[in-house]
């Protein structure tokens, strides 16, 4: 018989179903276990009850379908051996109406195959019983999510302290009452909580940790055994880190499994710093940057030579800390910043950003760190003409020969500074965009985020400035080349 599909509730106690005074149910027949289970009630009158059953059922019967001469054959031995076989956990017999007693055959059946036999006495209807049933697991179903709530606070309030894997092993060892080790990629303890295990335990458990360590797409992220009466559990931490939880138990409760991989989530965030050892570099770099090192200085930290400056905005504003964090995450980079609804991830050049779904991105060149400031406006550029031509990724043009190859960088960035002077920074903001988007007002007002008729009047203050026609393409090729010299 395979297991039981139990449903997502505790099993009530058998024992505590007995302890109810108002259902005045006695056991009469088969093992007095207090360990026995429930998972159901079920009424049937079916002389075979086997197809009709899940297993873990209390089932209920009037003894409708008995035969007169039941007594004197196998019947009641055959009717037993089928709720077993069925999974059923014990039977309830109701004495009226049809019965007055509990038949004595049944009652030696029940004791040959091992099945509890309770006699419902006649006050007593199925249906009282089946709500009994039902309000014990609601009761051990709260107390099980209090328990899960209370466990999860106190992982939390673990993972803050100053020895943060060893708080966690030692709170999660407390929660489950046994024993919780950390396995490093090697196989070699890390540490370990709670009470002692005997060799073979451990051994056991080292062994199950092997199965679930990351090796590949097939590898399962978690495994259960048993050994020496133990309850084994393993846990894989992250995604590729190598790390594992292992748990063991005397016994297991419901809701041990939320515990455990509640800790298995706090665990993989404090070993993926450990084992990177991106944390501590992240605020190696931030410090040496604010006492005056130079970004060129403390690149190296980060793990990487050149970066790419991506911006990013929520199609939904606005945009949280932690929208903006899972945005870094899906990049592939911690290095975010979020202000006035753009995102700013600095991302390593050799991690190709793609189009995330529900955000607008503007992505620069490839920079070394000396560049950081210019590649931060090469996105922010770039995230407007995303936006202007409504596509979800915009990359700034990579450099080709050209003719602007034939100027030496100074002699382009004096020309382009002595054609703009006129115009104040919003000025010649607004004429790059309305050039780059071949002089159109709306696309040019969505990229600004104003009104068209304010993009008429710069563009028309821009002209007035500078003296010249800009219908005239010739005059737009030359301040674009301005513009785009000018930026550097």
């Amino acid at each position: 018989m395979p297991d039981p599909a139990v449903p997502p509730t505790p099993p009530v106690a058998l024992s505590a179903l007995l302890a109810r005074e108002d259902l005045g149910l006695r056991q009469i027949a088969g093992p007095d276990d207090r360990d026995t289970v429930i998972h159901w009630a079920h009424t049937s009158e079916m002389a075979d009850p086997y197809p009709y059953l899940l297993g873990g059922e209390l089932l209920l019967s009037a003894g409708v379908h008995i035969p007169e001469a039941a007594g004197t054959g196998t019947y009641f031995d055959d009717y037993v051996s089928r709720i077993v076989a069925a999974g059923g956990a014990a039977l309830g017999f109701g004495l009226a109406p049809v019965h007055d007693t509990v038949p004595r055959a049944l009652v030696e059946a029940c004791d040959t195959h091992e099945l509890p036999l309770l006699e419902v006495p006649p006050q007593t209807t199925f249906s009282g019983v089946a709500r009994a049933v039902w309000q014990l697991m609601a009761q051990a179903r709260h107390a099980e999510l209090r328990r899960v709530t209370e466990a999860q606070q106190s992982l939390a309030a673990a993972a803050s302290r100053p020895d943060p894997v060893r708080a966690v092993l030692r709170q999660l060892a407390q929660r489950v009452g046994g024993w919780a080790v950390l396995y490093g990629p090697e196989g070699v303890e890390v540490a370990s909580a709670g009470r002692e295990v005997k060799e073979t335990e451990s051994g056991s458990l080292a062994e199950l940790a092997d199965v679930v360590r990351p090796a590949g797409p097939g590898t399962p992220t978690s495994a259960t055994d048993t050994a020496a009466g133990t309850h084994l559990a393993a846990y894989a931490l992250g995604a590729g880190q190598g790390f594992v939880l292992g748990v063991a138990a005397p016994h297991r409760d419901t809701g041990d499994h939320t515990i455990a991989s509640v800790a298995a989530v706090l665990l993989s965030l404090l070993t993926g710093e450990q084992q990177s050892g991106s944390g501590a570099a992240r605020s190696t770099a931030l410090v040496r940057l604010l006492l005056g090192a130079e970004p060129e200085a403390v690149a190296p930290l980060l793990g990487s030579d050149r970066w790419l400056v991506v911006h990013g905005s929520p199609e939904a504003q606005p945009c949280d800390p932690v929208a903006a964090s899972a945005l870094g995450a899906a990049l592939g980079s911690p290095l975010v910043d979020l202000a006035q609804d753009v995102v700013r991830v600095l991302v390593p050049a050799d991690r190709e950003p793609a189009p995330q779904p529900g955000w607008i991105l503007g992505v620069s060149a490839p920079a070394a760190a000396r560049d950081w400031p210019a590649a931060d406006t090469q996105a922010a550029r770039a995230l407007s003409r995303a936006r202007a031509t409504r596509t979800p990724l915009h990359r700034h043009g990579t450099h080709r020969p050209a003719l602007t190859d034939l100027l030496s960088p100074g002699e382009a960035e004096a020309h382009a500074r002595a054609l703009l002077a006129p115009l104040t920074p919003p000025l010649a903001e607004t004429l790059r965009t309305w050039l780059s988007l071949h002089g159109s007002w709306d696309r040019t007002a969505v990229a600004l985020a104003v009104h068209r008729n304010t993009v008429r009047q710069r563009i028309a203050r821009c002209a007035a400035l500078l003296g010249t026609d800009l219908d005239d393409p010739d005059v737009r090729m030359e301040l674009w080349f301005a513009l785009r010299h000018g930026e550097r």
